[in-house]
């Protein structure tokens, strides 16, 4: 069963979906939401995670701004969805993270992390400040932060054809983290969301199934 709880976190409440395998836990995912939200999508992948035997919490990282926030997916969405990443940050975002990796690991679980777009570049911060066994599908904003040494094994996933992250940004991943496996997929920026324009379904399956065996190996 899926649903809304309460998380307090160093930026205050802050409300997570939360759903829960039918049989034991094989361990805990922090899901990491695109600029949109936890929207239907995001809520949907939380699931997913559940059905594979994890306990699925996706923190609400805008509530610090506005709480409850749902976007579709068309340019004024997407702006006001960089307003709002603007507005809570990348420090403020990842404590959010910390809050609910704890809450997991309180009940004894083996936790990691897996991030979209904005979630993926946060799931990098979640395993170098966090110490969480982390994957990060397309994250566009890591760049800043590859200084920061991993603490934990990591897992990237990017499209050869998404334009906001270039050749170059990819190579620089390489270069930095040399002991990260980087999957490439012929596909555009956020290949895995099953609604729009950019979903390749082939890419989507291909990776899930790299997440899953990342994850049943990192938190065994």
């Amino acid at each position: 069963m899926a649903h809304w709880i309460d998380l307090d976190t160093p930026a205050g409440p802050v409300r997570a979906w939360r759903a829960d395998p039918s049989g034991v836990p094989l361990g805990g995912v922090v899901v990491l939401q695109e600029i949109f939200g936890v929207n239907e999508h995001i809520r949907a992948v939380t699931e997913r995670f559940a059905d594979a035997g994890y306990v699925a919490l996706a923190p609400a990282l805008f509530d610090p701004v506005e709480r409850a926030v749902e976007l579709d997916y068309d340019k004024d969405a997407t702006a006001r969805g960089v307003e709002l990443r603007n507005a809570v940050g990348f420090d403020r975002a990842s404590d959010i993270v910390g809050a609910a990796a704890h809450l997991l690991q309180n009940e004894g679980l083996r936790t990691g992390a897996v991030g979209f777009c904005w979630g993926g570049s946060l799931a990098f911060l979640a395993n170098a400040r966090h110490g969480l066994p982390a994957v990060s599908y397309y994250g566009a904003r890591t760049l800043p932060f590859l200084g920061e040494p991993l603490r934990a094994p990591m897992l990237f996933h990017f499209g050869t054809r998404d334009a906001s992250i270039p050749p170059e940004a990819i190579e620089r991943h390489r270069e930095a983290l040399p002991n990260a496996p980087i999957h490439l997929y012929d596909a555009d920026h956020a290949f895995n969301r099953d609604v729009g324009d950019h979903y390749d379904a082939g890419s989507a399956a291909l990776a899930w199934t790299r997440t899953l065996d990342f994850l049943a190996d990192a938190l065994k």
